[in-house]
C-alpha cells in the first residue's frame, strides 16, 4: 500500500479512535502549518504555554531557527489539547514541522501515523538513555528522542524523622519504610503522602510500587500486583496515609506534605522549587522496590518529533531545529529551566556537576520506565484506566486489592483485544 494512503487512513482511524468532531479536510498537504518550502518558515509546537515570547526557552526557538537559516513560528499549547490539534493537523497536511510532545501520547501519533520514524528524520538516537528512549518506541521503531525527563522519588522532612528517631539511611525496601512510618506515628507525626485520584496521576504515582513489586502491567492482578495495592490500602487502615490520598492530585498531595507534619511525601522533579521554600529542611531517596534497590519509577516529559509533512524535502531543516534543542549545551540549559533531567549521560554529568543534589534524580530516571514501554503502546492508557480505577476501589475499601486487580486485569484484557 502507498504509505502516504496507509497515514491518511491510519490518521483518520486514530481521530475517530479519540472521538473527534468537526469539518476534516481530506489527507493532503501543503497547509499553512507545513508552509512551502520557499517560506522559509518553520512552525513548531510545544505544551509550553507559560513561557512567552520574552522567554528564555522561546529565544532558544528562535535562535535554533536562525542557525538553520528559516523562521521559527512557534505555538504553545496546553498538554490536554496538542494531540488532538496534532491529529487534526496531521490529517488536514497541515501539520507543525517539529512538534513537541508528552511522552505517552508518542505511541498513538505514530500508530497514527503522524509522525515520522527517527531513521526517516534522521535523527541521531544513540547518545540518548535506553530506557528513556523506550517511551518513544512502538512496533519496533523509534519517533523522535527525549526533550528531558522527570520522574518520582521520596521527599522527606529531616526534622520530622529526627523527632520520631528514623535514620533515613535504613530505610532501603518496603519493610524498612513501612518501620520508619511506624516510629513516625509513634511519635505524633503525620507517616506519608501521594496522590491516588482516579486519573492518570493515580497511576503513575502507583507505577513504582507496581513495578516496583516485580509486576507487570500485563497481568494487573498477579501477586506482587497485588503486594503493591496491599502496601498502599495498608498505609491507610494503619493511619501511616491519610484518607484524602484518594482524591489527591501531585499537587495537593504536595501541599499536604508543606505544612511540616509529614515524613514523606511521593512526588516529582517539578516540586524543587517548591521544597526550598517549603521552610523546612528536606532530603530526597528514590522510591524503595519492595527488596531493596531502585523500584523502576514512571517516566514524565517531553519528546521532539518531525511530524510527516508531503513536503518531505523540509525534514533535512527540521533535522538541524531537533539537533540544535537537544544538543549538549542547549540541553543542559533547557532540562534545567524545565526542571527536567537530561536525556543523555554528558548533560546528567554537568547538571549533577552544578548541583550535586541532583543525583538522586538522575539516579532515579536511570532507572524509569516509559508507560508505553514493554511493547504497550497504545494498550497502555486503557490498562493505566483499569489500575487507578482498582487503586480507588480498594483505598476506599470497596473491594480487597485481590478482587480490585481482578476485576481490573478482567477489563483490561477485554479493552485491548
Amino acid at each position: 500500500m502507498n504509505t502516504r494512503i496507509a497515514r491518511c487512513r491510519a490518521l483518520g482511524a486514530g481521530l475517530a479512535a479519540l472521538a473527534l468532531t468537526g469539518g476534516l479536510a481530506a489527507c493532503g498537504g501543503g497547509g499553512s502549518g507545513s508552509g512551502g518550502a520557499a517560506s522559509g518558515t518553520y512552525t513548531m509546537w510545544d505544551p509550553y504555554p507559560q513561557f512567552d515570547d520574552g522567554s528564555a526557552w522561546v529565544k532558544l526557538l528562535k535562535e535554533c531557527g536562525t542557525k538553520a537559516g528559516v523562521t521559527v513560528k512557534r505555538t504553545g499549547y496546553d498538554t490536554s489539547d496538542l494531540t488532538n490539534k496534532a491529529l487534526l493537523a496531521a490529517q488536514q497536511g497541515n501539520a507543525p514541522d517539529v512538534l513537541i510532545v508528552d511522552n505517552p501520547v508518542v505511541s498513538s501519533l505514530a500508530d497514527a501515523g503522524a509522525l515520522t520514524t527517527t531513521g526517516e528524520s534522521k535523527i541521531d538516537t544513540s547518545g540518548i538513555d535506553p530506557n528513556l528512549l523506550g517511551a518513544g518506541r512502538t512496533g519496533g521503531k523509534t519517533y523522535g528522542i527525549p526533550i528531558g525527563a522527570n520522574t518520582l522519588a521520596l521527599y522527606y522532612n529531616k526534622e520530622v524523622l529526627k523527632k520520631a528517631g528514623v535514620d533515613i539511611a535504613s530505610v532501603k525496601d518496603w519493610a524498612s519504610l513501612n518501620a520508619a512510618l511506624a516510629k513516625v506515628k509513634e511519635a505524633g507525626k503525620k507517616g506519608i503522602t501521594f496522590s491516588a485520584v482516579g486519573t492518570e496521576e493515580g497511576s503513575f504515582q502507583f507505577l513504582p510500587w507496581f513495578w516496583g513489586s516485580g509486576a507487570a502491567l500485563t497481568k494487573l492482578d498477579s501477586p506482587q500486583g497485588v503486594s503493591a495495592l496491599s502496601l498502599w490500602t495498608d498505609w491507610l487502615k494503619k493511619g501511616y496515609a491519610p484518607n484524602s490520598v484518594i482524591s489527591n492530585t501531585q499537587t495537593t498531595s504536595w501541599q499536604e506534605f508543606a505544612t511540616g507534619d509529614y515524613a514523606f511525601a511521593e512526588n516529582g522533579t517539578w516540586q524543587l522549587a517548591n521544597a526550598e521554600k517549603a521552610g523546612f529542611d528536606y532530603g530526597i531517596i528514590p522510591v524503595p522496590g519492595v527488596n531493596g534497590g531502585i523500584a523502576p519509577a514512571p517516566t514524565g516529559g517531553e519528546f521532539v518529533t518531525v511530524p510527516v509533512q508531503k513536503q518531505t524535502g523540509r525534514y533535512a531543516t527540521s533535522l538541524k531545529l531537533v539537533q540544535c534543542l537537544t544538543n549538549t549545551d542547549n540541553s543542559f540549559t533547557t532540562t534545567n529551566t524545565l526542571s527536567y533531567i537530561a536525556p543523555t549521560a554528558a548533560v546528567q554529568a554537568k547538571q549533577v556537576a552544578a548541583d550535586p543534589d541532583l543525583k538522586v534524580w538522575v539516579d532515579a530516571v536511570k532507572a524509569a520506565k516509559g508507560r508505553t514501554g514493554d511493547n504497550l503502546g497504545t494498550k497502555y492508557p486503557k490498562i493505566s484506566e483499569q489500575m487507578w480505577t482498582a487503586a480507588q476501589a480498594a483505598l476506599s475499601g470497596k473491594a480487597s486489592p485481590q478482587e480490585a486487580l481482578a476485576k481490573a486485569q478482567t477489563a483490561a484484557e477485554s479493552a485491548t483485544k
